[in-house]
This record gives structure tokens, sequence and C-alpha cells, in this order.
């Protein structure tokens, strides 16, 4: 029988007095007296659905209000008190034998304290590519293979559960948290999440899909109101999650900080009960996002099981629901039914002995690996790379000098070490003027020493200005010099969306520094290469044209220096494709206006638990591009771009052949195609397959990733056969009238391409009449009325 708490009721559960006390567990258990008996909670043989069941009627009512929010926080972010450092933790049972589980951020690997107080021993992490350089990669068992990776370092660090990936849709180039996240498309997102969740779990322990959902923007994220219509959450903001949820069933899923149509996303039970739960099947751990929402009652009610990081103000919320009735003790075992499985499947729960050395030597190669396959090529005159015959080079940038292997915030790794793009450079046996070198390594210490400092982990400190390069300087080094190399750098992190000037767009600085250098190393005769060590999209348009070769490598973790070399020197010939539509204007985009939303309320909020930072203030995000993000805009508005989504060069040549699409089963089908190495030298190829929908009653992109392929290394001469495949509800529109997914009749176009905008070869697929794809679904809550842009 559950119980509604009364007043006299709240006074036992705080004070451990009267009929609501901690109830005493049996004293029948082996682990408890040793005489052989088992409580089936005890018994690892049974389903952990059973163990839990069998708990949860053994818990006394202030058990389960811990069990249902975090241990705390701290200001330092290190929650956690066996893993310092780590994010946070459950409540452990200490009188049944149950720990608690540790909880770890993140994205671009574990981040945990590597020094300890006390303890001589290093604990680093290592830090792997950003989720942009993943799925660039368009490789998901590569993906697959750095998240098992990461989950070896999971486990052996003493944890349970990663806080990741992180798998937001690319809204806006602006977005502070873009390199967390994967691509613009959902179809990528969702497949490349599905990879890092089975490979970290593949380990024995836990991956996070996040921020669940429309968390596209840091500015005001605790209180932003993301307005977003039906069909454009269906098909763009929830499709992601839903493939990577289906397709790899993590253990868990974090609430997103904002509301959407005016609910916070941990409070509303449409879209955690009804679309999460009931539509997908998902039967895991949610799990709040730390500090989200302003409702304790309301995120157990809608089915946000555990609240993190965990306050007292959460327990007095529950306390004070279970007295009113507004909450029941049954709704608190529902949560404990997703709450103690987990608990039961994780390493801490089950006395896994963690060695506190994970393979980081190995971890590091697959880091350096999938960094290189991450590496777009976006332009090459006249075969400028791979390099040839160059011995001695200048190289411009403070970012050369000293790369940036991700962003900051819950993102950033605490790793060893990042190898630079000069110390890579001379390991190749390639040399660095060592004068520029001294000039910028003391012009980056004077900048550094101005630099405000930190008072906060979440305080964004941004990349120090450009050093300034004259044109005598740049004429005195082309002649001495083979070949000029420039890095241009960017950051990013929580809490703050980008700038426009000065980040988007290079600054007059930047500017002058690749015209002056380019200037002086062609009129030697030289080639100059461009490498964009950047977390976010940049304008390119108004200087691509003056640099002969532009490598793309993001921000690819410790071996960031190591991976680009490769790519510069031939070692791997570059198949990174870009996960993200690079525009010639920054006004192109649909949010321009708009990003990062409009102030409804000017006081600031403040946080203490973030260090006093300034969390935003009140907003809302009209989302008027509707299904129209990334390349399907930029496509179906018949928009200019610098760089096409799903582009990217490479020094070898491919060609297809034999291709052919068959029906295998009703709306099930497979394009199947030959790729060959035709040129000289191995490597790989990505292929894409795009859907063009016959114009009806819905609103449509003009193109749409359905199916993607990518060969394996291909020798020259060498070929492969792929079969990329699809269904008719990879085609479908989403119906906002009837909640319904519909495959309109009509013609519909396959094309396999390299990119979003380009067609290597066509075919047709005939819908004879209108197919509903699944029964009616639960319509989400409404938008208010907003105008939404058309083609």
């Amino acid at each position: 029988m559950h119980r509604r708490i009364t007043t006299a009721g709240i006074l036992a559960l705080t004070t451990g007095l009267g009929a609501c006390q901690q109830t005493t567990p049996p004293t029948t258990g082996t682990d408890l007296n040793g005489n052989g008996r088992i409580e089936p909670y005890e018994n690892t043989a049974l389903d952990p659905q059973a163990r839990s069941e069998d708990l949860i009627g053994r818990l006394g009512i202030e058990q389960k209000i811990d069990l249902v929010m975090g241990t705390g926080f701290s200001n330092t972010m290190g929650g956690s008190s066996k893993v310092p450092g780590a994010a946070g933790s459950t409540a452990p049972l200490p009188d049944f034998g149950i720990p608690s589980i540790e909880l770890t951020d993140g994205p671009a690997g574990v981040r945990i304290n590597p020094q300890r107080d006390n303890d001589p021993n290093d604990y680093y992490a290592t830090a792997f590519p950003i989720a942009t350089t993943l799925a660039s990669t368009w490789n998901p068992e590569l993906v697959a293979a750095v998240g098992a990776a990461m989950g070896n370092e999971v486990k052996e660090y003493g944890t349970d559960i990663l806080l990741a990936p992180g798998m937001n849709i690319q809204l806006n180039p602006r977005g502070g948290r873009n390199y967390e996240y994967l691509s613009e498309d959902p179809l990528l997102s969702g497949k490349m999440a599905a990879a890092i969740v089975k490979g970290v779990q593949s380990q024995g322990v836990g991956a996070t899909v996040k921020h669940f959902v429309a968390n596209n923007l840091e500015t005001s994220r605790m209180v932003l109101n993301a307005e977003v219509d039906e069909q454009a959450l269906r098909e763009i903001y929830l499709r992601g999650f839903q493939i990577a949820i289906k397709e790899s069933q993590p253990w868990a899923v974090m609430t997103s900080y904002n509301k959407l149509n005016g609910t916070y996303t941990s409070q509303d039970p449409v879209l955690l009960k009804q679309i999460l739960r009931h539509e997908w099947g998902f039967g895991g751990l949610v799990m709040s996002d730390w500090l989200s929402g302003d409702d304790s009652v309301a995120q157990l009610q809608a089915g946000n099981d555990l609240i993190m990081p965990g306050r007292p103000e959460n327990r007095e919320e529950i306390i004070r629901g279970l007295a009113d009735g507004s909450l029941t003790e049954a709704d608190l075992d529902h949560n404990l039914r997703r709450i103690l499985p987990t608990v039961f499947k994780a390493p801490s729960a089950n006395g896994y002995p963690y060695t506190n050395r994970p393979e980081l030597k190995a971890n590091a190669a697959t880091a350096r690996q999938a960094a290189a396959e991450g590496v777009v090529l976006l332009k090459n005159r006249d075969a400028t790379l791979p390099l040839k015959n160059i011995g001695k080079v200048a190289v411009f940038g403070n970012t050369s000098y000293d790369f940036i292997s991700g962003g900051t915030g819950s993102g950033d790794v605490n790793e060893a070490y990042t190898v630079s793009l000069v110390e890579a450079l001379a390991s190749n046996d390639i040399a660095i003027e060592p004068g520029l070198q001294q000039q910028y390594l003391a012009y980056a210490i004077d900048a550094k020493a101005k630099q405000p400092k930190r008072t906060s982990f979440f305080q964004f400190v941004p990349p120090i200005a450009e050093m300034p390069v004259s044109p005598e300087q740049a004429a005195q080094l082309a002649r001495s010099q083979d070949m000029a190399l420039i890095t241009i750098g960017r950051n990013s992190g929580e809490f703050q969306d980008r700038p426009v000037e000065g980040d988007f767009y290079l600054t007059e600085t930047e500017q002058a520094a690749i015209a002056t250098v380019s200037e002086a190393f062609h009129s030697a005769g030289k080639k100059v290469v461009l490498v964009l060590n950047i977390g976010n999209v940049v304008e390119t348009r108004s200087w691509q044209d003056k640099v002969d070769a532009i490598v793309l490598p993001w921000q690819g973790g410790q071996e960031a220096g190591n991976a680009v070399v490769d790519v510069l020197t031939g070692k791997v010939n570059p198949s990174g494709r870009l996960s993200v539509t690079f525009p010639v204007r920054y006004e192109q985009i649909p949010s321009a206006e708009t990003f990062p939303g409009e102030v409804l309320d000017p006081a600031i909020v403040q946080n203490p638990y973030f260090g006093g930072l300034p969390n935003g203030q009140r907003s809302q995000l009209q989302y008027i591009e509707s299904i129209y993000v990334g390349y399907r805009y930029f496509d179906s508005f018949d928009q200019p771009v610098a760089f096409p989504f799903g582009f990217g060069l490479s020094y070898t040549d491919f060609a297809i052949s034999e291709a052919g699409m068959q029906e295998t089963a009703e709306g099930h089908f497979e394009v199947a195609v030959t790729v060959t190495n035709r040129g000289s030298v191995a490597g790989k190829q990505v292929l894409q397959l795009y859907s063009s929908a016959p114009s009806g009653k819905l609103p449509k992109a003009e193109r749409a990733l359905v199916a993607f392929g990518k060969t394996r290394q291909l020798a020259p001469g060498e070929s492969q056969a792929l079969t990329l495949s699809f269904t008719l509800a990879d085609l479908a529109s989403f119906d906002t009238a009837r909640h319904q997914w519909v495959a309109e009749a009509g013609d519909y176009s396959l094309a396999l391409a390299a990119s979003s905008r380009d067609s290597l070869w066509q075919t047709r697929l005939v819908v004879d009449h209108e197919t509903l794809l699944s029964p009616v679904l639960t319509a989400l809550p409404p938008s208010t009325a907003f105008k939404v842009i058309t083609p």
C-alpha cells in the first residue's frame, strides 16, 4: 500500500523519527549475516528489474527520496567523493550493501580531476576528438571504437555512466556548445550517437544520450523557452534521438535545461512518458541536467526519474509534495523502477575492482586515428597537399603553437598533453622557422598574462588575439622557407554563445595575416596552407581564394597535431566529410536575426551553484526555420554556400558503377553500388543517399539524407560493394494535423552523392498511394503561433 505523507510524516522524515522513518532491512541475506540465504534483491542471477521490485518493497520512504535525487554538487565540479572530479552520484543504500554509482562527463572523454590530495599519482584521461570531428568521419565503426575506448576509461577509473553523447542539432553557428554535438542533420546525428553508445556500453558501463531536447543555444539556456512547431520537432529535433535510442538502447537519457513550448523538458510528461517511453520503447533511466527545471514534484511525475545533482531544495519540495498529495509513494516507486535496474547493472554495484589504469596508450592511438579520419580537406589547389619536398616551414597563427584540443565546460577533458601542430611537424622532420616560433611563444606569454583570470569553472576565457604579421617579415620568410602554414583557432563553451564579429567572421588581424602571408609566399612561388582549428563554423568565402589548401581538423583531442600532420604528409588520405554546412555569410541563416532569443525579462538570474555566473535572461527563441535547418534550408531556398554539407576532398579519385535499387521487404529498400579507387593512392570514400519528395500537402525540404556508407581503405584500382539501406519511413513527412508520419503519394527521387549539392547517380521510387507509417501519435504541446519561413 502506498501512503500519502502527512505533516507529521514530514517531521518524521526530517528527524528520522515516527511512522515514516527508514525501515530496517531483512536480516536473512548472505551479505548481512552470512547464514547462506540470498534475498532476491541480492541475487545477481535474477533480472535487474526483478531485483529492483524486491528491493522497492523493502525500502522506507526516506530511502526512496534519497534514491530519486543525486548526492550533491560542488562548485569545483567534484560532486563525487569516490572519484574526485566526477559529475555526481546516486545515493547509496549501505544497509542493503548497495553503493552509489558514479556519473562522469563527457562528450570528448572522461572528465575527472587528474590530481588528488595526498596522492602522488596522476589520473589523466584521454581527450578524444570533439563530436563534430567524430561525425565528420561518417564512420560508425570507427566512432564505436572511440566509444569503447571511452568506456574503458569510465570503467577503470571507477565510474559507471558516461554523460555522453551530446546530440542536439547544430541550429546556428553561434551555438556555444556546438562542439559537443554531432551535426545539423538528424540521421547522421542519430547514427553516430548510436555508435558511441554501443561502443561505451560494450565495456559494461552506461552511456547517456543528451540533452533531450531542443537545447540548441547557451544564452539563457536554463530559462529559455524554445518555440518549435511539431513538424520540425518530429523531423529534426526528436528524430536523431529516436534513431539513437532505438538502435543502441542507452542506459540513460538526460533532459535539457530549456522549456519546450512552455514546459521544462524535465517536467514534460508527454515528451518523457508518451514519446520517449511509449512510442520509442525506451526502458532506461531519465535524469535531469544539473540544476534544471523549477519543480521537483513535476519532474518526478513527468518521468524524469533522477534529479541531479540533488540539493536540499529538491528534498524539501518532494517532502511537501508527499504531504499535500501532489506526489505519492507510487510515483517514487515508478521512478525507482528505472533507477534501481541501472544501479544493479553498474560496475560499482557489482564490486568491479577498477584499476585506475585504463589503456591510455591504446586509447590515444584510437583518438589519433579518429582525429585523422575526421579531418576534412576543403581545398587543395594544384595538388598542394600532400606535402612534397618540404623541409622548412614558416608557421603562423597562435594556435599552431598552442593547439586547441576541445571546447570548455563540462565537455572539457583533463588530458596529460595536447600535441601541437609544430610539435607534430618537428617529429616528421619538417623544420619550423625558429625565430618566428620564438616570436609567437613570447607574444603568447605576454598576451595570456593580460587575460582575466578565471573565477569559476564555467567562465569562458577566449583565445588570445592573433599576433599581427608585417609585410616585411612575411617577405623575408618567403625567401628562406619552403612554404607557409597558417592556423586559425576558435574555442567556445557553456553558458555563452559566440559573437558574430571577430568569431564567426575572422578578425581584421587574421584577415590581414592571411592576405599578407599569401601575397608574400605566392610572389616567391611558394604555397600557403591554412588549418582551421575550430569547434564551430566560421566564414571562409572572403579569404578562401587567397590560400592554396584549407584543412579542417576541427578540434581533434590530445592527438590533434599528429592527426593533422598525418594528413598533411599523406600518411593518411583525408576522408572526412562535413557534418554541417559552411554558409557564405552569417546573415543567410534564418535565425540570424533572432538567435539567441528574445529577452522577456531584463533581470539576470543568478545561480550560486555555478559560481555566481549569470545563467542568462528569461527569453524565448522561435524556431522560424521549422524543418529548414542547415542544408535543408540552403538547398531548398537556393542559397549559395561556401562548402556544402557532406563535402570533402581526397588525394585520390573514386568512381561508382553497377548502382541499383531493390525492395528487400515491404517498405524496405537497398541501394547497392560498387565504388572503385581510380586514383594513384589508397583512400576511403563516403557515399550519401538523399531523397527528394514529391510536392504535396506537407512542407518538404529539397533534399534529405536517408542513408550513407563509407568504404574501407581501397588501394589504387581496388573496388568495394556498398549497400545503403532505407525504409519508406525514412522518406515520410510528419503531418501535424493528424499527428502522423505520412509518405505522400508520388515520385521520390533518390540520389547517390558526395555532398548535398551533387549527384553521382539517380533513380526514383513511386509511392502509389498515401501511406500512414505508424499509429496516430501523441500530440506535443503546441507552440505559440508564429510565422515560419517557406521556400
